[in-house]
């Protein structure tokens, strides 16, 4: 059970990352969709790799500002009040 737990902690602790990664494909999709209206091939990379840059980033901030916020999102994904990773009980013997 003591394993169970410990991977469900682990898998929460990774939604953050895993936040960025998604704002950041959905901000290229964006991105490219706009940027196929434009002629030239080089404004549409720099359009699409800016765009995923400024949503991936905007949506981890938006995530980390939620994760302080949120005392009930704190205790189930077992992250410390500045949002990083809880492990002060799991080197203790339960």
């Amino acid at each position: 059970m003591r394993l169970l737990r410990l991977s469900a902690r682990i898998l929460g602790w990774l939604l953050t990352p895993f936040v960025g990664w998604a704002g950041a494909h959905i901000g290229g999709m964006l991105g490219a969709f706009l940027a196929s209206a434009v002629g030239s091939p080089r404004l549409g990379i720099v359009l699409t790799v800016l765009f995923a840059a400024i949503v991936g980033f905007g949506g981890l901030l938006a995530w980390l500002r939620l994760l302080r916020r949120s005392p009930e999102l704190q205790r189930v994904l077992h992250v410390a009040e500045d949002a990083t990773p809880d492990t002060s009980d799991l080197i203790s013997d339960e």
